[in-house]
């Protein structure tokens, strides 16, 4: 629970974070406030926005249209990363949702499934509309999806919340399908990987009342493993790992999993990465490189 950040603060906080933001209009006191709620704040909600075109797609989000009136969300993310802030203060995001989902991120743990729309959401989450036609074939650019990471992350920051502060709409609303594309699972353990060691955690007091050690910080993401790691009839949950980050780079040649096994579809899913990073002829033989691997910062397992 939070008092939202004044506009100011919510500016710097996503620039800060190393994002590209363009304000649009008035956008400081384009709200919905005469309606209702305004906080407090319980967390961060990603969509899709159905629609081609950044132009067309901040002005929708902006104006609203006949049935719902804008601002549509607080910034918009496009294809190309850039942030453009729409509105502030009470949306017309989120919705009615589930009050169960809505204590899960209050709690920061696990989201059950939503199965109630009986929570304003409006008052409780900012919003971000991601620009994708939502029909699961649109792509999304890694800059994109790095511009999510970020601006979610920005405002994790901001209030001391953890990854778990992150969801999607359609955790937040029966019916609802967005973000299609990528999951909020990736999504989380992407925010997670950026907030590192700020991220927040339990911390209890020695018997005697004084402040605990600092646990050991695992590394954040696995070390290369050597190229001979990778071959067939290798199970590690690195392979699982890796195959997720691929996928969140939209690189993913899979139809289900990733899973722990080594196969020529993780092998052609990382060819494309390795492509997608400039390499070519045998540089992009889909096997693991040192290089390759340390961009690809595969979450520590």
């Amino acid at each position: 629970m939070a008092k939202p950040l004044s506009a100011a603060a919510f500016l710097k906080a996503l620039r800060d974070e190393g994002l590209k933001v363009v304000e649009v209009g008035s956008w400081r006191t384009h709200n919905r406030n005469s309606k209702g709620a305004w906080g407090p704040m319980h967390g961060v909600m990603i969509h899709h926005t159905v629609t081609r075109g950044t132009q067309d797609t901040v002005d929708i989000c902006r104006n609203g249209h006949a049935s719902l009136p804008g601002p549509l969300c607080h910034g918009v993310i496009a294809k190309d990363g850039t942030v453009y802030l729409v509105g502030y203060g009470r949306a017309n995001h989120a919705g009615l949702g589930d009050d169960d989902v809505l204590q899960a991120v209050i709690d920061e743990r696990p989201v059950p499934t939503d199965n109630e729309a009986n929570t304003d959401g409006n008052a409780r989450f900012y919003g971000f509309e991601c620009e994708n036609l939502g029909d699961g074939k649109d792509p999304w650019p890694a800059v994109q999806l790095e511009a999510i990471e970020k601006a979610a992350a920005a405002l994790c920051r901001a209030h001391d919340w953890g990854e778990r502060s992150v969801i999607g709409h359609l955790e937040w609303q029966p019916g609802k399908v967005d973000p299609r594309g990528f999951t909020m699972a990736s999504m989380r353990a992407r925010v997670k990987d950026r907030l590192g060691d700020s991220s927040p955690g339990p911390s209890k007091p020695a018997p005697d009342g004084s402040k605990p050690a600092p646990k050991p910080t695992p590394p954040r993401y696995e070390p290369f493993p050597g190229a001979s790691f990778f071959h067939g009839g290798r199970h590690s949950a690195v392979i699982t790992a890796m195959g997720r980050r691929l996928v969140a780079e939209g690189c993913g040649a899979y139809r289900s999993g990733p899973g722990p096994n080594w196969t020529n579809v993780d092998r052609e899913s990382y060819r494309r990465w390795q492509k997608k990073l400039g390499y070519t002829g045998s540089d992009a033989d889909g096997i693991p490189g040192k290089a390759s691997w340390d961009k690809l910062r595969v979450p520590n397992v």
